[in-house]
Parts: C-alpha cells; sequence; structure tokens
C-alpha cells in the first residue's frame, strides 16, 4: 500500500487540475496515479480534505457518476450545488450524461 500522506497529496494534486465544470472519478484518479486498485484510498483521500479550500473535491464522484461523497460536504446538497454553479446538470444525486462532463487524467495529463 501506498504511503497515505504521500499518495493523499498525488491524489490533491490531480484533483487540482480538473478543471472548472467537469469532473472525474476516483478510480480515474488511482489509475492516473499508476494504482488502479486504489480508488477507495482517492476516497478517503477526498474525505480527509473537507476544509482545504485549494482541493475542489466537489469534482470527485464515483464511477457511474453519482455523488457518492455528498455526505462529507457541509449541508444537505452542497455537493450538488457546487457543481451546477459549473454547469454540471445532477439529478437524483447523479450527474446528467456523466460520459460529457467525464475529465480523464490519464488522457489529459501527459506528465
Amino acid at each position: 500500500m501506498p504511503d497515505k500522506d504521500n499518495f493523499f497529496e498525488k491524489v490533491y494534486d490531480v484533483v487540482r487540475f480538473i478543471p472548472h465544470g467537469r469532473v472525474t472519478s476516483y478510480g480515474a484518479i488511482a489509475k492516473y496515479l499508476g494504482a488502479a486498485r486504489s480508488a477507495r484510498m482517492v476516497g478517503w483521500a477526498m474525505n480527509a480534505c473537507h476544509g482545504r479550500e485549494d482541493v475542489p473535491a466537489h469534482r470527485v464522484v464515483n464511477r457511474v457518476g453519482l455523488l457518492s461523497g455528498k455526505h462529507h460536504f457541509e449541508g444537505t446538497n452542497l455537493m450538488q450545488q457546487l457543481l451546477e454553479s459549473e454547469g454540471v446538470k445532477v439529478k437524483d444525486n447523479k450527474i446528467v450524461k456523466f460520459e460529457k462532463y467525464f475529465w480523464d487524467p490519464v488522457d489529459e495529463l501527459k506528465f
């Protein structure tokens, strides 16, 4: 298992690159970091980063576009509100047309 603190910081570095109005998944981040089977650990990193203004955690969802981390945000619908303020459509806690908004770090970050 990767060093937790170092891995979390690498996750945050990737999340900072997610463009406004786009989302990615825990698994896509894990795959980019060379730890394809560590999607759950990416989720733990997202849970641990709340309160850090420099990490747009609301842009990370599960593999089908479900707002699975929404209960870690303050308020009832803050994650959804943040996404919708960026133009991402959400219905029933799921990204509408997920493939339209999906940002894949493997394709987008070539370093």
